[in-house]
């Protein structure tokens, strides 16, 4: 599949993953809409990719907000006539166990993660399914098995996948591809930003950054499952393994899991 000429909408395009996807999409000769609550950032983002021959717009978008989610669409549509491929990218993540957890903080997870999937697919899908596009969710390894200590993490990721799925089922006599992409632990400012139990921003982030994968590799990653219209974008070997092991020895993966996230610098696991 070219990309030459198709219309990105891409959410949470201001940094970290969506950044590079805007590049990526861009390089590829694909007209990029950008999405993100930065406008200042998002601007100097499109500058950059049309000083480069690319072309790109940009509409400043909370995906809590309804009404941003369809200016977006239709500053895509009215710039480029219509919509291809659909990328709801932005997310928040947090880190704190379910008992010391404030209920806001999931709330607002689910918000952003889930009901902003839920909110651009509204807008954009009449014109997805007129160009038999695509609708991609950026999800997470969480988002197959529960990750101890990111419970609103995990349920919002959860709910994007069930939502995309009948999405998909229900088009599917319409031409519309849906694809979940899964990275493993990136290297992007989500982490930088991951609530805390009293809802504050993490900050520093604990692991070591220099053994995960980059923005950019995978952007790289997304847009070739897009081109083979994959259906689950498994990215790295951890997340292929969990998916099977899952189906066979669920319980091992529980504690494995545990395990895992306990080694975490200050984890909330004991």
């Amino acid at each position: 599949m070219s990309f030459k000429n198709k219309t990105v909408i891409i959410t949470g395009a201001s940094s970290g993953i969506g950044r590079a996807l805007a590049y990526e999409f861009a390089a590829q000769g694909a007209n990029v809409v950008l999405g993100a609550r930065q406008a200042n950032e998002l601007a100097a983002v499109c500058a950059d990719i049309i000083s480069k021959g690319g072309h790109a717009v940009y509409s400043p978008c909370d995906v809590t907000r309804r009404e941003d989610c369809k200016a977006l669409v239709d500053k895509a549509v009215e710039s480029f006539g219509g919509v291809d491929v659909l990328i709801c990218n932005a997310g928040i993540s947090m880190r704190a166990l379910f008992d010391e957890v404030d209920l806001d903080v999931l709330h607002r997870l689910m918000d952003v993660n889930f009901w902003g999937t839920v909110n651009c697919t509204k807008y954009a899908l009449p014109y997805i399914q007129a160009s038999r596009g695509s609708i991609v969710g950026v999800s997470s390894v969480a988002g197959i098995h529960g990750l101890p200590a990111r419970t609103g993490y995990s349920a919002s990721k959860y709910a994007m996948t069930g939502f995309l799925d009948t999405i998909r089922v229900e088009n599917i006599k319409k031409g519309v591809h849906v694809m979940v992409a899964c990275p493993g632990f990136t290297a992007s400012n989500v982490r930088f930003s991951a609530l805390t139990a009293d809802g504050s921003q993490q900050g520093a982030t604990p692991r070591n950054e220099g053994k995960m994968m980059t923005a950019e590799e995978v952007a790289q990653r997304i847009r070739k499952g897009v081109a083979r219209r994959r259906r689950l974008l498994l990215m790295e070997y951890e997340g292929r393994l969990t998916h099977f092991i899952k189906k066979f020895a669920p319980g091992l993966v529980d504690r494995l899991f545990y395990m895992v996230m306990a080694r975490e610098p200050d984890s909330p696991l004991k």
